[in-house]
């Protein structure tokens, strides 16, 4: 027999208890991801590969308890502040005490967040006094926890600016490499990977408008694993790799007893930032770090904050169970799987049926990955490159959001339809909103507006979309059937029916106590009238009643509806184009 549910899922998430000792049912997570140097950014000036005086730059205190409660509006529980830590820019804070940077080791002028330049320290162009910016970045902590959601914020692990320079390493504390033998290839104790006696000889101009070239004797491994001296122009070139005891000059021997020096410091860095009071890491490339690191480290950073969450940037779904279990991960990226689906579903590439082959391939993961439609990395759905239209992604959105209990994420503009077809810079005209620019994003100026968020500077379509979405994240938020309920595919007793097109529509189930979600979505522009086929096994699995006239109300919409809930009878339903019902029934 064709397994067609999800076992694991019948494991529902903790509740948590109030402070009278009443149970009260959990929120599924909905993680905010957001740019701040983009954020409240209103300038419209924007000039191609402009500087910070030429094209602005958004600030912490742009996160007024006014935007973020309007964040909060949309049905986020958690803001992913994206670049926090200080890295390199072409930008010269040095009356602030903060070393410049070379121009040719910074990709744009505003530079990249991943190439960071002080583990201990807060981007000096997310303040609005530089000097102060710990105390800012504290602010806005408490502001976001004022206004009811907890704080992200990006751990990388892997890699550091190619010019690491700290200019707040705490006292007590021994910055990265300042006890390295450079003289040999790899030491267990070395932070960084050497090509001893060379110098780094990149393929690419390495002076940029510095007035002498940048020098590195001897030249460190790049950050994309690449151990020689001659990076090119699509390697992490302004990044330089971290050494946590793996030999990859000897076939990638372990060396993790004693415990290697990185270890020690990278725990230090996650305690800091813990006490600082983040509520979360989101791990950058944490599949390029061993496995035994994290099993080692989590542990230690949960004994002072158990809640404290930490999801993995990991693409290998071989490796996925490890760094789950052993490395003790909260949860995945689910990209390479109901990502990489769910776009290719939405732009006609594959049948809706794909997507229940994604979820069971999981073997019980699907609950602790972290689904998405966008990102920082990835092209916007309103792009020419993927869907051009936003609202050919609104059944994704659905299915993504709505199919499981595990955390769901938006990318700060998704809900607006941005396009991210600027070209900014050094991001260039990829469809994507540039992380490397300083720069200006239109939808979020529109909803801004000065920082009065009347919607008034929206265009209708804007107005409607971010309607859908905050519809459909709230329900995450306001149904018990979502944040905690069983789940059903219906897909199997559907293929080949002559009213249900199964590679253009996807039906499942959730339940939860007496509350039953009947959801449809549809990829295809046309309106559709489709007969869906209910199994016996989906009433004895999900123990709901059979009935023929069972009333239901429909969430995106608040309309009622009479639909039939029985295994001989077909059930009935219109689907409008790019659209979808989530039917509630109460039983």
């Amino acid at each position: 027999m064709k397994i067609t549910m999800n076992n694991d899922m019948k494991t529902t998430t903790d509740t948590y208890i109030n402070k009278v000792g009443k149970e009260t049912p959990p929120r599924k997570i909905i993680i905010y991801q957001v740019m701040p140097r983009l954020f409240g950014n209103d300038s419209n000036r924007r000039m191609y590969a402009g500087d910070i005086a030429e094209n602005g730059c958004g600030k912490m205190a742009d996160f007024t308890l006014k935007a973020l409660g309007e964040i909060r509006k949309l049905g986020a529980t958690h803001v992913w502040y994206t670049g926090i830590i200080e890295h390199a820019t072409q930008t010269d804070y040095s009356a602030y005490g903060i070393a410049a940077d070379h121009p040719a080791m910074v990709k744009g002028k505003a530079g990249s967040p991943y190439a960071i330049k002080d583990y201990y320290d807060v981007d000096p162009d997310l303040a609005v006094d530089v000097p102060r910016r710990m105390k800012e970045f504290e602010s806005l902590l408490r502001r976001t926890r004022r206004a009811g959601m907890k704080a992200i914020i990006d751990f990388v692990p892997n890699h550091v600016a190619r010019q690491y320079r700290p200019d707040a390493q705490p006292a007590g504390t021994v910055a990265l490499g300042a006890g390295d033998d450079t003289t040999v290839a790899f030491a267990a104790n070395n932070n960084f990977y050497y090509i001893p006696g060379t110098e780094l000889r990149a393929q690419f101009d390495m002076k940029g408008a510095a007035a002498e070239p940048y020098r590195e004797f001897p030249a460190k491994a790049t950050g994309n694993d690449r151990f020689d001296a001659i990076p090119n122009i699509t390697d992490w070139y302004e990044t330089v790799k971290l050494n946590y005891g793996v030999d990859y000059t000897n076939g990638g021997a372990h060396h993790f007893d004693p415990t290697p020096d990185t270890w020690r410091k990278m725990l230090d860095i996650l305690l800091f930032w813990t006490a600082k009071g983040v509520d979360g890491f989101r791990c950058d490339m944490a599949e390029m770090v061993p496995v035994e690191f994290w099993a080692w480290a989590i542990p230690q950073v949960k004994r002072t904050r158990p809640d404290i969450l930490f999801i993995a940037e990991v693409y290998n779904p071989a490796q996925y169970r490890d760094y789950l279990e052993r490395g003790a991960f909260d949860y995945l990226y689910d990209k390479v799987g109901l990502y990489d689906t769910l776009r290719n579903v939405t732009c006609g590439y594959a049948s809706a049926t794909a997507i229940t082959r994604c979820w069971q391939s999981l073997g019980g993961m699907e609950r602790r990955m972290l689904n998405f439609l966008e990102n920082h990395d990835e092209q916007r759905i309103a792009s020419s490159f993927f869907a051009t239209d936003p609202r050919k992604a609104i059944p994704a959105l659905i299915v993504a959001a709505c199919m499981n209990t595990n955390p769901m994420m938006i990318y700060f503009g998704q809900e607006l339809g941005e396009a991210g077809m600027d070209n900014e810079g050094f991001s260039g005209y990829d469809g994507r909103t540039t992380i490397f620019d300083y720069w200006s994003v239109d939808a979020m100026r529109r909803w801004r507006n000065g920082g009065r968020f009347d919607g008034k500077a929206l265009t209708g379509d804007q107005k409607r979309l971010r309607a859908i979405y905050q519809r459909v994240l709230t329900i995450c938020n306001g149904e018990e059937a979502i944040a905690r309920g069983d789940f059903f595919d219906l897909m199997y007793v559907n293929l080949g029916g002559w009213r249900f097109n199964e590679h253009r529509q996807y039906a499942f189930m959730r339940r939860y106590k007496n509350e039953l979600l009947f959801i449809v979505v549809n990829f295809d522009p046309q309106p559709v009238d489709v007969a869906i086929n209910l199994p016996s096994h989906a009433f004895d699995f999900l123990q709901i009643p059979q009935t023929e006239f069972a009333a239901a109300t429909d969430l995106l919409t608040d309309a009622k509806e009479t639909v039939s809930l029985l295994p001989y009878k077909a059930t009935d339903l219109r689907i409008g184009g790019y659209g979808g019902k989530v039917l509630k029934i109460t039983y």
